[in-house]
């Protein structure tokens, strides 16, 4: 298996180091609270439960993914502090799964039983600019940028930024809020038709790849990380992870180190994920901070260990973090509303995708999120293929692929 792998040797190894001293366990038979009702919390509360916790969703959706698996359901929005206090009273401990959770309601949970990731980690990530200062403040570097928050910021503008993207510095993901612009004047215009909100202008650049690291620190500071992910992504919105990452050693040390440096920066305890870019000189730049389980992350559920899933519910109730090996080699396919139409854009009747060819597929994994309505774009699902080596995880992935019509990676 080792000979089939790439050149980093650590590649199917997950690393944890910290200190052995740990907070007060919260026992199995505990409530855990989470804030979201999205795919990632529907995948933490069976993880949660698989350990033997309760779990409360808050979440104003009625019919959310982790609504309905979760062992209660509060439906009402985070910033009801009547809903926040109750959720708090159940439960001895609380987490979020997604990251535009407002602060404030993290701040008001915290107040009343433990929360994790804190606020003030949250808060950066949740804003474009800040997150860039705090990288550069960590030693770290970012793609080369400029930010937007007025209309003097404009007219400063560096010509080598462009061609350039325009993100907005707050409730970006998956490709919205963000914009290819060339000049000065499409950078005006883009600005404007966002509102004029503070944006962050990048530097578009020159890719050899894109990699992830998802990390995990508890509050006594012990770390662990999973092997690098080699990601790929159409339209904004991740598309493939490979894992382990088809990188060198060097390259996949440097990461790792620089996950940690970010997590130790911000004190952080929880899951965490740190996207890079990889230059084609071997530069490494970080992209962004998502301050909980990701996307790429998912392959965790098959082919570690421990999933990413499991240490947010270990970290959560104190308990040591799990093992991250790497298992087996795999390739996850993300599963999207599209795939459920076929591919005129002006289609509206739904269809469902051959579920039994794809599971007739060595290796498949399917993992559907329960969503009641396929629209185009929208995270239905994924596909894990794992296999002994990557070579062959690569062959079951586009079997997978062709079989549900989407584009194979080159």
């Amino acid at each position: 298996m080792a000979a089939s792998l790439p050149a980093n040797g650590t590649a199917l190894l997950g690393i944890v180091r910290g200190s052995r001293v740990m907070s007060p366990v919260i026992l199995p038979g505990s409530w855990l609270g989470l804030l979201g009702g999205g795919q990632l919390g529907r995948m933490f509360c069976m993880a949660a439960q698989s350990l033997g916790y309760k779990v409360c969703v808050l979440d104003p959706g009625l019919d959310s993914p982790a609504g309905a698996v979760a062992d209660d359901h509060i439906a009402a929005d985070y910033a009801d502090e009547r809903a926040l206090a109750e959720l708090a009273r159940r439960c001895r401990a609380a987490t979020t799964e997604f990251e535009n959770v407002p602060a404030a309601a993290l701040d008001f949970l915290a107040k009343h039983c433990s929360v994790s990731p804190e606020a003030a980690s949250v808060a950066i990530a949740q804003d474009r600019i800040a997150e860039k200062r705090f990288v550069v403040a960590c030693g770290l570097a970012v793609a080369a940028h400029a930010e937007i928050e007025r209309d003097a910021d404009l007219e400063t503008l560096d010509p080598k930024l462009f061609p350039a993207i325009l993100k907005s510095a707050r409730l970006g993901y998956d490709g919205k809020g963000q914009q290819a612009v060339a000049t000065v004047a499409e950078t005006r215009a883009a600005w404007n038709a966002m509102g004029r909100l503070p944006c962050v202008l990048e530097k578009k650049l020159a890719l050899r790849q894109e990699v992830s690291v998802v990390a995990c620190r508890t509050r006594s500071g012990a770390t662990a990380i999973f092997p690098l992910a080699e990601n790929e992504h159409r339209g904004g919105i991740l598309a493939t992870s490979t894992i382990p990452a088809r990188v060198d050693a060097d390259i996949a040390r440097r990461a790792r180190d620089a996950a940690l440096t970010i997590a130790q920066g911000l004190n952080y305890v929880g899951v965490l994920c740190v996207e890079f870019f990889v230059l084609p000189d071997g530069g490494l730049l970080v992209n962004e901070i998502a301050p909980r389980p990701h996307n790429s992350g998912h392959y965790t559920i098959d082919a570690s260990v421990s999933s990413q899933f499991e240490q947010q519910a270990r970290v959560l109730a104190n308990l040591p973090l799990g093992d991250t090996h790497q298992t087996m080699a795999a390739v996850m396919l993300n599963v999207l509303g599209d795939l459920w139409f076929d591919h005129s854009p002006n289609s509206s009747t739904a269809r469902e995708p051959d579920w039994a060819s794809v599971l007739s597929i060595p290796g498949a994994k399917l993992h559907l999120y329960g969503k009641s309505e396929a629209r185009r774009g929208r995270k239905m699902g994924h596909v894990t293929c794992v296999a002994s080596d990557g070579a062959e995880a690569r062959v079951r992935a586009d079997q997978v692929a062709r079989i549900l019509g989407i584009v194979p990676s080159p």
